[in-house]
């Protein structure tokens, strides 16, 4: 695709600005509207030392913490003020030609074109099932999300390796790998010299006000993306927040509530479904993309019903008429069937 030819204001939509204060939200897919209590008193405990600069000690205290979590070494830890931060650095590993997989989340596209660096689109389609030899070979840095948005599909580790070649670096986006029981595809624990892997606490710790998330990768990879970075890059919150959602207990919380995503999930299918919706399965995320005969005609009546959903056609290889819904609870799909039921689509 020419760079002529992109529509960079598709590439920077994302579903936050679906949402209205007051309306019951299927656009976003952070896990409740504010951190766990224990985590908040964790946080709370940390304010009174504002007034200082963030602390080396602090710093790799975080780092040893994420690395103890998924069995690396610290200095296969580059901590970061979101996942957004991370793509924003991936220019600095000097790709001639990136290749983006798609449909899938677009800051990473939006962020290398803005440094002009060129990118072919690998636009995969349903049941967007990834072929290692649709990558072009000349392509020195390819990005793709695992579990991918707005897809919900999970590709095996198995497959992502194979798109290792000489001269080649693979990032893959694990925001929501945590959302996945027991987290099977996952690399963040496979060290590689030409693997990163990008983890974000956004969703699953309700945290996408603090921007927390990091890199796992080899040290000379980081140092590529850490060059030129600010001094105190992340604030005394933030490295308080990835230490403490890295401690053992925080992570079987975090498979506890995986295991009710998947079944919050399995249900939810079934009744879309029961009304003749088209969902895209198997499904792995905490989302599900949705097909329906006017997309954009049900998005305006759920509004006007006061429930936002997230329009996917600004995801390259999507149209108009898909939706990517948020997995909730039994309440919240109640009040979002009975809104599609109302709606005139069929």
């Amino acid at each position: 695709m020419s760079e002529g030819s992109v529509d960079r204001a598709k590439l920077r939509h994302h579903g936050d600005v679906e949402v209205r204060p007051g309306m019951l939200d299927f656009a976003v897919n952070v896990q409740g509207s504010a951190p766990p209590e224990w985590l908040r008193r964790r946080l709370a405990g940390r304010l009174d030392e504002l007034g200082r600069y963030p602390s080396a000690e602090d710093e790799l205290a975080a780092r040893r913490a994420v690395a103890d979590r998924h069995g690396r070494n610290p200095d296969e830890v580059l901590l970061l003020g979101g996942a957004a931060e991370g793509f924003a650095m991936l220019p600095r590993l000097g790709s001639r030609l990136a290749a983006v997989i798609h449909p899938s989340f677009t800051e990473p596209e939006l962020a290398l074109r803005e440094a002009g660096v060129a990118v072919a689109r690998v636009v995969l389609e349903s049941p967007y099932t990834l072929d290692p030899a649709a990558v072009p070979a000349e392509a020195d840095l390819v990005v793709l999300g695992n579990p991918t948005n707005p897809t919900s599909v999970l590709h095996p580790a198995e497959t992502i390796r194979a798109l290792r070649a000489p001269g080649r670096i693979i990032v893959v986006d694990e925001a929501f790998a945590d959302a996945v029981p027991g987290e099977p595809e996952s690399l963040a624990g496979y060290p590689a010299p030409d693997i990163l892997v990008l983890r974000s606490l956004t969703k699953t710790w309700a945290l996408a006000g603090l921007r927390c998330g990091y890199f796992l990768g080899a040290p000379e990879l980081l140092a590529q993306l850490n060059h030129g970075r600010a001094h105190w890059p992340l604030g005394t919150l933030q490295l308080e927040a990835i230490a403490a959602t890295a401690a053992a207990g925080a992570v079987a919380e975090a498979e506890e509530q995986a295991l009710v995503i998947a079944a919050q999930r399995a249900a939810m299918i079934v009744r879309l479904v029961e009304l003749g919706i088209q969902v895209h399965t198997p499904a792995e995320g905490p989302f599900l993309l949705i097909r329906v005969p006017d997309g954009e005609l049900l998005r305006k009546h759920l509004a006007d019903k006061g429930i936002a959903v997230r329009r996917a056609h600004t995801f390259p290889g999507l149209g108009p008429n898909y939706l990517r819904v948020a997995v909730r609870g039994t309440a919240e799909v109640d009040h979002l069937i009975a809104a599609i039921q109302s709606a005139d689509l069929w």
